[in-house]
């Protein structure tokens, strides 16, 4: 796509955040769209090849809109000022839905690559599911976390929000209690965008997002008590 013209129509969008020049520059914003959406499609079929799980996503259904929910939010900017995207399992994106990890990028302003996998605020019966899949393969876990490409591309989970003491029925000597304390379970990293070389873009998404499939692997074994029932 036209990394250029994305950066600089997100810029103006950040800097015109309003109805009226979206509006008016609706055909630009078409065009950027069309090329995003191509790039998903790219994406989920380069993903798609390393796990099979997400090979038949709905590109369209991937896609963030770039309407911004702004009924509790402070900034009542009506748009983002970023493109992106989500794949899962029979599209379910949403940690409202049926739950489960995705992986996730997007684009920004600034020209910058966002990506990584996981629950980000997971539904209280998955946050219950992961937290008990961390006791009961303990070991499993601690092998995703020493995985050498996951920790060389992210490190490690992002802590986005965490408990300050264990949650109840948790052991606070658990070797990952500090992990069963968080509240979304999220490995995340970014690098900047080659604008002049748009051809890097799809190998660079796809190579990022299979480095984090250990962590994806391991979070689709933890079951509710609904799928275990």
């Amino acid at each position: 796509m036209h990394l250029r013209d994305l950066t600089r129509y997100l810029q103006e969008l950040s800097e015109n955040n309003n109805r009226p020049w979206f509006i008016m520059n609706k055909p630009r914003y078409d065009i950027l769209r069309e090329e995003f959406l191509e790039l998903v499609t790219q994406v989920i079929a380069e993903v798609g090849k390393f796990d099979p799980a997400v090979k038949f996503c709905n590109p369209k259904k991937a896609m963030f809109r770039i309407n911004r929910d702004v009924r509790f939010a402070h900034d009542k900017s009506p748009y983002k000022t970023n493109f992106s995207a989500a794949l899962a399992p029979n599209d379910m994106r949403r940690p409202t839905m049926a739950g489960g990890p995705t992986y996730y990028f997007q684009l920004n302003k600034e020209g910058m690559l966002h990506f990584g996998a996981g629950e980000y605020i997971p539904p209280p019966h998955r946050l219950r599911a992961l937290r008990k899949h961390m006791v009961e393969d303990a070991a499993g876990f601690r092998k995703v976390l020493n995985n050498k490409a996951l920790k060389a591309r992210y490190g490690t989970i992002q802590n986005e929000g965490k408990l300050q003491r264990p949650p109840k029925g948790f052991d606070a000597d658990h070797e990952h209690i500090e992990f069963i304390k968080l509240k979304s379970f999220f490995i995340w990293t970014e690098v900047k965008v080659e604008l002049n070389k748009p051809e890097l873009l799809l190998p660079q998404i796809a190579a990022g997002l299979k480095d984090s499939l250990p962590l994806v692997t391991w979070m689709r074994q933890a079951k509710t008590e609904e799928e275990e029932a």
